[in-house]
């Protein structure tokens, strides 16, 4: 029996997503032994600092990649919203699996909803991304920033004097914790980030033998949708210090794209959506994009990561 070696982070999320992988492997091939490998990434390492503040792309995988470059492990698994839209060298995100619910859940510790909390109320993310969208819509609220993995983080809820979290409902329902969600946020309050509730598995580029393995379990609804998002952000070249969301669905042949660039506290916030035929996906993020920042999102990135932008092509 041929063993397959799976990269994964170690935290209690991250083994289960990757012992979903490991059951699917073993599902299709009898023949194959996925036994999994925990690494532990920068993203864990900084654990106390806030995202935002470490800086850098892919805290989360790369150390998982070096160890796929240097074949100390065979194929990766990462959660989709963690990986950046620059490859690593001689890799490949070879499959993306079929996408599990994109949305953000608030937690609250006695069963309260959003538009109850009273005013003042401290609520714990990981995200600037979700601080500035709870901000845009509850300015009254007290945002405190978080870090660890989810399931520190949900202790955190009691520990730290919160009175709720806003976290990503596809990792609660992973962890087999959905009965302690109090309300799923509409997207109209909480747009996703790029890539939530998506898994992806990633192999050496040149590993042929691989990619026939894990091709297959790629989800082609999902494939479409997620790189919509992700050309978005590629175009924007935004990442843990600016507060971006992208949520794309597909209706048919069509695909819909909506999108937002906002200042952390929620003051300043461009919005957006696209729609045209999936084949087009990437275009359609490519194209939004192109269009916030023609709207002013321009400047919120330069002023918040300091890149610098060429002029979006005409309309």
């Amino acid at each position: 029996m041929r063993e397959v070696r799976i990269g994964t982070r170690g935290s209690a999320l991250a083994v289960v997503q990757a012992e979903r992988v490991a059951a699917e492997v073993r599902r299709r091939y009898s023949e194959l032994a996925p036994v999994l490998v925990k690494i532990k990434t920068s993203g864990d390492k900084f654990a106390q600092i806030p995202l935002s503040r470490v800086g850098g792309k892919g805290l989360f995988i790369k150390e998982i990649e070096e160890a796929l470059q240097a074949e100390q492990v065979d194929l990766a698994v990462h959660s989709m919203k963690d990986v950046p839209t620059e490859t690593a060298a001689g890799l490949t995100i070879a499959a993306i699996l079929e996408r599990e619910d994109p949305s953000d859940a608030l937690i609250s510790r006695r069963g309260i909803k959003l538009d109850a909390l009273p005013a003042g109320a401290r609520i714990g993310t990981s995200s600037l991304r979700r601080q500035a969208q709870l901000l845009r819509y509850r300015p009254d609220l007290t945002v405190i920033p978080l870090r660890g993995n989810l399931d520190t983080r949900l202790g955190k809820l009691g520990s730290e004097g919160l009175d709720a979290l806003v976290v990503a409902t596809a990792g609660v329902n992973r962890l087999g914790r959905q009965e302690e969600i109090t309300e799923i946020l509409p997207a109209e309050i909480s747009l996703p980030a790029v890539g939530q509730g998506a898994l992806g598995l990633e192999i050496r580029a040149t590993d042929q033998k691989m990619h026939d393995l894990v091709g297959p379990m790629s989800h082609r609804p999902s494939v479409l949708t997620i790189g919509a998002e992700r050309a978005f952000l590629a175009r924007l070249g935004g990442g843990c210090q600016v507060p971006i969301a992208a949520h794309a669905e597909l209706n048919g042949d069509q695909l819909r794209l909506k999108a937002l660039v906002a200042a952390p506290d929620g003051t300043v916030m461009v919005r957006g959506e696209r729609e045209g035929p999936s084949i087009l996906a990437e275009g359609i993020g490519v194209g939004l994009a192109e269009d916030l920042l023609r709207r002013g999102a321009d400047r919120i990135l330069q002023e918040l990561s300091g890149i610098s932008f060429e002029p979006p092509a005409a309309p």
